[in-house]
């Protein structure tokens, strides 16, 4: 079934962002794979950023679009410095698990 995109509202758009939001919320609450977990806060992250667009297109306004642009852009600079997080922490103890990692010690 085609559905033409004028016939598109603000709350298809923003049940979209939060079902996004949820299923990232919901992995990384129940996972514990490091890689998983920040996975999922990207997931999140794009959850927000569907309803940021959304709203901005809703007010005819591109200011938030704009915004959106910025915020991908410092989104990618912390992926890969996550990353390379994740792969020290990996190299330090040769597992993934969040549970390995919850005690800090000097």
């Amino acid at each position: 079934m085609n559905v033409p995109i004028d016939s598109l509202t603000l709350s298809h758009f923003l049940l979209t962002g939060a079902v996004l939001f949820v299923l990232g919320l919901v992995g990384f609450v129940t996972r514990r794979n490091l890689i998983v977990m920040f996975l999922c806060t990207e997931m999140m992250f794009q959850g927000v950023v569907v309803s940021m667009v959304a709203f901005s297109r809703f007010h005819l306004n591109v200011t938030g679009q704009t915004f959106v642009i910025f915020a991908l852009t410092i989104a990618a600079a912390e992926a890969a410095l996550a990353l390379g997080l994740v792969v020290l922490l990996y190299r330090r103890k040769r597992t993934l698990d969040a549970e390995a990692w919850a005690s800090m010690q000097g």
